[in-house]
């Protein structure tokens, strides 16, 4: 804590969590549930952030992890009527155990070569889900039912339907995520991941095993996928197929993009604006796609690091 510049990062996103859980007192109902789910996507979207941001690994097939973290919990709860808590650890351990997995095939290859494998085997993953739909329910999905979201955790009762609970647990996950990934970038082990990505070959010549780094990053990029999308099912009840098809794949690589790659706090910034963006248009036509479209072209433009990232580059250079 004697580096000036880590304390003011630590101060910033200190900040950031405290303005939403001050949100919570102010926005109205309807915000309140958007709040809850734009901060669970964002953990998707830090997660993806590790591997693609700091480590150079452009996955197109990360809605594999977020979805193994939706049916490794919901699927769990629904058949077999474990307590969410244990549910919600089942999820974490399928996405971290699934990214290990695909990380052991997919890290083989490279650049180009890596996006490919990583989306063929997300949709096989995807194309799974609607086999096995006697079990999943394909696209129709699975709704949990009100009373696998209740129950008592250490002697606390809880209900999930609470937007009280819904938005405090959302909140925690995201201070989890966005703190955790503060002390990633922040350690030796995040440096070699940025040395990764600027130049492997340097970097192994050094003497470090990438390869073992890389499978570390996806690994813990899978463990917050797989988070995110256990506690998204336990918060909004609903899983299903949509949610591991290639959108999902897509959406959080335009969410890091869009708030800055390589920035902690970026991934939270472009899931804000691009929920909203869509919400408002959405408002007023039908083709609100075409509204997104433009505006994420024009953000791009004027913003070509990301919001945080252009930012960063021109007013806070010690914005981790």
């Amino acid at each position: 804590m004697n580096d000036p510049n880590m304390r003011r990062a630590l101060l910033f996103h200190l900040g950031v969590v405290l303005l939403l859980f001050v949100l919570q007192f102010v926005l109205p109902a309807y915000h309140h549930t958007n709040f809850a789910r734009i901060m669970v996507l964002a953990c998707y979207a830090i997660g993806y952030n590790i591997l693609v941001g700091y480590t150079g690994l452009m996955s197109l097939g990360h809605a594999m992890f977020f979805a193994a973290g939706l049916y490794g919990a919901g699927l769990t709860i629904h058949y077999f009527g474990l307590p969410a808590p244990v549910g919600f650890m089942l999820g974490i351990l399928a996405g971290t155990g699934l990214a290990i997995a695909v990380g052991l095939v997919a890290l083989r290859t490279s650049g180009v070569s890596f996006m490919i494998v990583t989306m063929m085997i997300a949709q096989a993953c995807y194309l799974a889900t609607l086999y096995f739909g006697s079990v999943t329910r394909g696209d129709e999905g699975i709704v949990l039912r009100p009373e696998a979201r209740r129950g008592i955790f250490f002697s606390l009762p809880f209900d999930l339907s609470n937007p009280a609970i819904r938005f405090n647990l959302a909140l925690i996950l995201f201070a989890v995520c966005i703190f955790g990934a503060l002390a990633l970038v922040r350690s030796e082990f995040g440096r070699v991941l940025v040395a990764v990505r600027e130049n492997e070959e340097r970097t192994r010549l050094l003497g470090y095993d990438t390869n073992r780094y890389k499978l570390l990053a996806l690994a813990a990029s899978g463990a917050m996928a797989g988070a995110a999308g256990a506690m998204y099912v336990l918060l909004f009840s609903y899983f299903g197929s949509t949610f591991a098809s290639i959108e999902y794949s897509i959406l959080p690589l335009l969410w890091v993009l869009l708030g800055g790659a390589g920035t902690v706090v970026g991934p939270f910034v472009g899931t804000l604006l691009m929920f909203y963006i869509a919400e408002f248009s959405s408002e007023y036509t039908s083709a609100y796609k075409l509204v997104v479209g433009v505006v994420l072209v024009l953000l791009v433009l004027f913003f070509p690091k990301g919001i945080a990232g252009s930012l960063r580059e021109r007013y806070a250079p010690w914005l981790p």
